[in-house]
């Protein structure tokens, strides 16, 4: 994490003491976030990152009552405190009312919290391991990005005691939905499938929506469809995409190695790159932070 956060449109010391144990959101998870990628000065996608935010808010009744532009403003600030034009960026609203534990003197309904990190070196590659049973696609909060994360935590962190970098969740149906913090996508011929929102139980990560909604390469069809581990095991390729990876190939399946169509991969990259170069080109403002 860099120096400095912000914590409701001030930007404060990391070290300093800003919350309460009262904040019920604090204590019980409550409360919605997002990842956003900082390119070149650039919150990229900060619409789509606002607007799933916003839906997630309203299932949870966390109250997000601040716009997408005024969020913005404040997130470039923080950019600008940490001096980087590249990085990560999280930014959580935590309601903070509520409940049997409720402290005393909690004015606002909720707080905005955000914070920056330098950007993390993946590699070349994940090797992935199944979780049966990890999400449950019926459930009415299936997708929501909600800051009560020690499941995810877990289950990465019983991926890394085996030899493994993150776990392919599996819903009730035993089909494939989501890893703990990323998308997952198959390439069968000209096929590139992932699995669906309404039926997976999968969040629907923006890096996900980019490559379905805006990306074209030619000779490739990029769609929602159902499958299984069978079907990711013997794909052409399989690939992850989140705000911090973009696109990763993964590399291995509970130790099984996997066919890497590195041509069609490498083109869907390119396009994705190609997209994210152009968003903050046409993003950009004066520029007020340094490389």
């Amino acid at each position: 994490m860099h120096s400095h956060l912000l914590h409701n449109g001030e930007i404060h010391g990391t070290s300093e003491k800003l919350v309460s144990p009262g904040q019920v959101g604090f204590m019980n998870g409550w409360g919605v976030f997002t990842t956003i990628r900082v390119y070149d000065g650039v919150l990229f996608a900060h619409q789509r990152h606002y607007d799933r935010m916003k839906r997630d808010a309203l299932r949870l009744h966390v109250p997000l009552d601040i716009s997408a532009h005024e969020l913005e403003e404040m997130l470039l600030r923080l950019v600008e405190a940490n001096q980087v034009a590249n990085a990560t960026l999280r930014v959580a609203i935590i309601r903070n009312k509520g409940g049997l534990f409720e402290g005393p003197d909690i004015e606002r309904a909720a707080d905005i919290v955000a914070f920056t990190a330098d950007l993390n070196p993946w590699g070349d590659g994940v090797r992935l391991m199944y979780m049966p049973q990890g999400r449950h696609a019926a459930s009415e909060f299936a997708g929501a990005k909600v800051t009560s994360w020690s499941q995810n935590l877990v289950w990465n962190e019983e991926a890394h005691q085996r030899g493994f970098d993150e776990v392919v969740l599996l819903n009730e149906f035993g089909q494939v939905s989501e890893c703990t913090s990323a998308n997952v996508f198959i390439v069968r011929g000209n096929q590139v499938w992932t699995p669906p929102v309404a039926t997976s139980g999968c969040l629907a990560g923006v890096t996900r929506a980019v490559l379905l909604e805006e990306i074209r390469v030619e000779g490739l069809q990029v769609e929602e469809h159902d499958f299984l581990p069978v079907d990711l095991e013997t794909a052409d390729q399989v690939f992850i995409t989140s705000t911090t990876r973009d696109l990763l190939p993964v590399l291995e399946m509970d130790g099984r190695v996997l066919n890497q169509a590195g041509e069609k991969f490498g083109r869907l990259k390119n396009g994705f790159l190609a997209y994210q170069m152009k968003y903050a080109a046409l993003h950009r403002k004066v520029e007020t932070v340094v490389t």
